[in-house]
């Protein structure tokens, strides 16, 4: 399941919690996207998964989030924390050209988030 975190309002959080869907993706995640993206010239995102990659239930869960991802153009920083090798991201990966990804650990989800707001550079 992925729940929505409450944020500052220049940013979107969620968290990945037990098993996760692709619908999970499009009814939790999808939606908040969209609004923000009509609000604000920048969408900033975080991401945390507080699961097991194996808990998410379908194997093209990944791709269909990237493909939905890559319909907004206006990214501007996104964090994915997780302590998983098999979501492993560096400063080089990118799935749109227009903001910038970071990878984060589990530890470091409050550099994350300040990272996300604006607050810090690394």
């Amino acid at each position: 399941m992925i729940h929505k975190i409450e944020t500052a309002k220049n940013l979107i959080a969620f968290r990945a919690l037990g098993q996760v869907t692709t619908a999970d993706f499009k009814t939790v995640i999808l939606p908040e996207l969209e609004g923000l993206s009509k609000e604000s010239n920048e969408i900033n995102f975080l991401f945390a998964l507080d699961t097991d990659v194996q808990n998410f239930t379908e194997n093209a869960w990944f791709h269909d989030a990237v493909l939905g991802l890559q319909q907004f153009e206006n990214w501007n920083r996104v964090a994915i924390v997780s302590d998983s090798d098999e979501m492993n991201f560096n400063d080089g990966f990118t799935f749109n050209t227009t903001g910038e990804l970071r990878g984060f650990k589990k530890g470091a989800f409050n550099k994350a988030l300040k990272w996300v707001e604006g607050n810090s550079t690394l």
